[in-house]
């Protein structure tokens, strides 16, 4: 659990900071009608894929750096992870991303606070500030639950996807000391080329911990419920759809990959330990 915590703080901290620095930390920042453009989405893009990778190095060799709760969960159904543990793993997944949102934030008030200066907004009307912190639909979606919650189901799909197949020693899997960077990489080109839509969340702990303090902090209804112009009660999607979805990749990988992989018979790869796969986001 204290790997988990301190992976999923890592993880959050790098991730949630890079999002921090593009609203308001970047010269400019303020009065802008889109506060990310395609610069700012490359920078959170990578912070969120270097914070994965720091994070797995952190946690994984002591707990297998799940760092996210729809990976805790696919990896129990796959029976790689024990059942008892799920819900610690939860529980300590949160709370590190609840801690690392804080620690954002006490480094980043200031700028906050001139940022919803500049934009004439009290902080409970901020959806740029808030943005740093969790995540909301593309007004596109308008006021459907269905386009976000696919989303983040085909986002988390692919991530649990693409870990069981650098994670499978049978496979063409990365050494161990070298899969923590590929999974990074692997949240990268989510964000690249999904992001947009919600936000890709693609991980309840990270999206969840974060908007818990942003609540407490004064986001009010934007965080939690979760309701803000266009969308209403918005919190349990980025909850609900990564798990749907992280079960959903592990068990195509499994039901496709995984039984011709094993056909083969062919020795996993010395030094890659695919019994405690590691993940994010």
């Amino acid at each position: 659990m204290l790997a988990e915590f301190l992976g999923t703080f890592v993880l959050i901290l790098l991730g949630v900071g890079s999002v921090a620095l593009t609203v308001a930390g970047l010269p400019g920042s303020g009065r802008r009608t889109d506060p990310f453009g395609a610069a700012d989405w490359l920078i959170i893009s990578w912070g969120w894929g270097f914070g994965v990778v720091f994070g797995v190095y952190v946690a994984g060799g002591v707990s297998g750096a799940h760092l996210n709760p729809a990976v805790s969960l696919a990896f129990a159904v796959r029976r790689t992870l024990a059942w008892r543990k799920v819900l610690p793993y939860w529980l300590a997944q949160v709370a590190g991303a609840f801690v690392a949102a804080a620690l954002v934030y006490a480094s980043y008030r200031w700028a906050i606070d001139f940022f919803n200066q500049k934009e004439g907004l009290a902080r409970d009307k901020s959806l740029s500030t808030f943005s740093i912190f969790a995540t909301f639909p593309a007004e596109y979606f308008g006021d459907s639950w269905w386009g976000p919650l696919l989303d983040q189901i085909i986002g988390t799909g692919i991530l649990l996807l693409l870990i069981c197949a650098v994670t499978d020693g049978r496979n063409q899997a990365p050494l161990a000391n070298l899969a923590p960077f590929v999974i990074g990489l692997i949240v990268v080109v989510i964000g690249m080329t999904f992001g947009t839509n919600a936000g890709y969340a693609i991980n309840p702990a990270r999206d969840f911990g974060p908007r818990l303090f942003a609540y407490f902090e004064g986001w009010g209804d934007i965080a939690l419920p979760g309701t803000f112009g266009w969308y209403s009660g918005y919190w349990w999607i980025p909850l609900v759809g990564p798990l749907i979805g992280g079960v959903v990749g592990t068990l195509v990988y499994d039901l496709i990959i995984s039984p011709l992989v094993k056909a083969r018979g062919g020795p996993a790869q010395e030094g890659h330990v695919p019994d405690e796969p590691t993940a994010e986001r």
